[in-house]
Parts: structure tokens; sequence; C-alpha cells
């Protein structure tokens, strides 16, 4: 699965030598993230504008009109701009980063309900915007990487920030988290 400056995203398999689908064609807003679900039946984009979009992945599904698979869900989770986005357990359940002009710039959302009501909770961390995130299942925890190289830890079970670490002094891009959730690791711009 490719997403590309232009907004395009398109998915390839080997041995094929051209595309096998076109989800979404350029001329849309830049593709910040994209990541599949757990189960790999699912994947998700966000964007420069601050929009999230919810794909299937049976693309074989899809009548070959010629015409571009349509997301089955999409809303603007930030009003500035959507950075970065992690399924939560059961892939209902979405976490985004990004910047919005309230400072609510960690998002949780719940996907069964309508845009209008899916805001579960927002945190105000990041001041200049959150830019990446990671989920860390076993403990139910989010940790997240700011603008201005700190880095948030969020407790899921209790939605409060648990710890602000300054990790950086440029932007964090990356963050990993361990198989056994005993440690993790931070990346930034430098």
């Amino acid at each position: 699965l490719t997403g590309a400056q232009d907004g395009s995203v398109r998915m390839f398999e080997w041995g094929h030598a051209q595309q096998i689908t076109c989800f979404r064609s350029g001329g849309n807003s830049r593709v910040t993230r994209m990541r599949f679900n757990y189960q790999g039946n699912k994947f998700g984009i966000v964007d420069a504008d601050g929009y999230i979009s919810l794909y299937q992945t049976n693309w074989k599904c899809c009548p070959l009109t010629g015409t571009s698979p349509k997301p089955y869900l999409t809303w603007q989770c930030h009003n500035k701009t959507a950075n970065d986005f992690v399924f939560i357990s059961s892939s209902s359940l979405i976490a985004t980063a990004g910047l919005s002009s309230d400072n609510r710039n960690i998002c949780l959302w719940d996907t069964l309900v309508s845009p209008a009501n899916s805001l579960v909770h927002a945190f105000v961390c990041h001041d200049s915007g959150a830019t990446v995130l990671a989920y860390a299942p076993k403990h139910q925890l989010l940790i997240s990487g700011g603008r201005k190289g700190f880095t948030c830890i969020i407790d899921l079970r209790q939605k409060q920030q648990q710890q602000l670490l300054q990790s950086h002094d440029s932007p964090v891009k990356a963050i990993a988290v361990d198989p056994t959730e005993e440690y993790f690791v931070t990346g930034s711009a430098e």
C-alpha cells in the first residue's frame, strides 16, 4: 500500500507489474500516514487536511468498473492537519495525532457511531501539534510524540496523561514499542 504527496493511495501485490487497485486518486491532500488494522482486513489513511478515511481491503469485491473503491468512513479528526493514527484493540476505536486550533491534538474516536458523535476523548497535549503515535496494547498506553520534542504517555484505561518527557530538541518522528512493552524508543527529525 502506498500513499503519495499528490494524495493518491495505491495497492500493489508481489508478482504483479502494475498496481492492483487505486483507492484514492491524485489531486487530494497529501497522505501523512497509512496503517492496516491488526486483522489486515481494513486500513486507514490520514492527510494534511486533517481527515481520516477508512477502507476495506477486500478490493476484489469491487465491481470492475474502473472507479476507485470508496472509503466506508471519512471524517475530519483535526481541523488543521492529521499526522498519524493507530487502531486500538478491536479496530473500532482509533486514536489520532495532529494539530487542532483548540490544542486537542490527540483524540480517541469510536467508529461505530456517527462521525458527529464519535469523539470519545480529546487530550490537550503537544501545543504545537502531535506528530506520531504508538499503542502498547498490553498496558493500554498510547505514546505520542510532538513537534517540540516531547513524548507523552497516556493511560487509556483512565483516559489521562501519565507522563510528559522532553525526548528531543526537534520534532519526534518515530516511536517503537518493544514486544514485551518494557521499553519504547523515539526518533527525532535530527
